[in-house]
């Protein structure tokens, strides 16, 4: 596949490890410890191919209103394996970003998720953006507020700008494992553009071989952005 063809920017909804654990018949922790693994195999896989930014959709707004004991498995996981691969993935030239509101978040995650961030290599070649308490809505109403405060009069740059996103390029293609087909408030300004793939595959069996079809795929469609 030529280098033109690889998109730079892919959007990641990860979908399926509570269905993958209850066919194992296992808890929903379980399911989610193995989307952790799968989401870094996933993220080497990516770099390797030549993209530039891969953004996962880790935790979603509605998402915090689930059981509070799976929320805290959640955080649980990223108190044992965040700083962990984040580590190897500065060792490989990787950097880390975290878009959404994580001020809800317990004060320990906070500070796993913000010295990611401020510790990743500056030249990094590759970015894994984490979409923590993130919902397109909240995110759009927040750069709106954001602006009505201010007193100025939003073009779409000036919007841009004000999206948890700035300064990062729209996705070019977005993923949804687990067989549902709809983008669930993610990136939804965005990915006006992004060519749009769906698997029935669930996120914990999504590997690098899976992405590398999502790939061929998306280097077969012609993108023509409103023209000819």
């Amino acid at each position: 596949m030529q280098e033109s063809n690889i998109p730079l920017h892919i959007g990641l909804i990860m979908d399926g490890n509570g269905r993958w654990a209850k066919k194992r018949l296992m808890p929903r922790s379980f399911g989610h410890n193995s989307g952790m693994n799968a989401m870094i195999k996933v993220a080497d896989r990516a770099k390797e191919r030549g993209v530039k930014y891969l953004t996962v959709y880790t935790l979603s707004t509605e998402n915090l209103n689930r059981p509070k004991e799976e929320l805290e498995g959640l955080y649980d996981l990223f108190r044992g394996y965040f700083t962990k691969n984040v580590q190897k993935l500065y060792k490989k030239g990787a950097g880390v970003k975290v878009i959404g509101d994580i001020s809800v978040l317990p004060q320990d995650v906070q500070k796993l998720l913000s010295d990611g961030v401020e510790n990743s290599p500056e030249d990094a070649d590759f970015t894994l953006i984490f979409a923590i308490n993130y919902g397109a809505r909240s995110e759009i109403l927040r750069a709106v507020n954001t602006a009505v405060e201010r007193g100025e009069k939003l073009d779409g740059k000036g919007l841009e700008a004000l999206l948890y996103t700035a300064g990062i390029p729209d996705p070019d293609l977005i993923i949804r494992t687990g067989g549902e087909k709809r983008l669930s408030n993610f990136l939804a300004y965005q990915s006006a553009y992004a060519e749009l793939y769906f698997t029935d595959v669930l996120f914990p069996d999504f590997d690098g071989n899976e992405l590398d079809k999502a790939l061929e795929e998306y280097a077969c469609r012609e993108r023509r952005f409103g023209k000819v």
